[in-house]
């Protein structure tokens, strides 16, 4: 069963984790299940980039990202190469290590 290792994060994941996971969940839904509170403003209907992560290791062993979600992330706070939106990040039988960023675009928008 591959594994998710989210790397530490000040808020949401401050000691980081590493998560087993079935072959087919979303980034997403396997940190809700395992208690990281990742933002998912649009209810993970790829319609916002709150839950934005950057796919360390392992990125290429997913689905690449549709037009939608690329159109998506072409906003989001600290985008990087490998960018996805959790909610569209689909596990395959690879492990991933993921990074949660350190702001979303709600929160940059909060503090402005």
């Amino acid at each position: 069963m591959p594994q998710i290792v989210f790397l530490p994060h000040d808020e949401i994941c401050p000691e980081g984790a590493v998560i087993e996971v079935e072959p087919g969940v979303t980034v997403c839904d396997a940190a809700l299940a395992n208690g990281i509170e990742i933002e998912h403003a649009c209810e993970k209907s790829c319609a916002c980039t709150t839950c934005h992560v950057v796919v360390r290791e392992g990125f290429d062993s997913m689905d690449e990202a549709d037009e939608l979600e690329e159109d998506l992330l072409d906003r989001a706070w600290g985008l990087e190469p490998e960018s996805r939106l959790s909610c569209q990040s689909v596990v395959s039988e690879e492990n991933l290590v993921v990074e949660i960023p350190k702001y979303t675009i709600n929160q940059v928008s909060e503090k402005h």
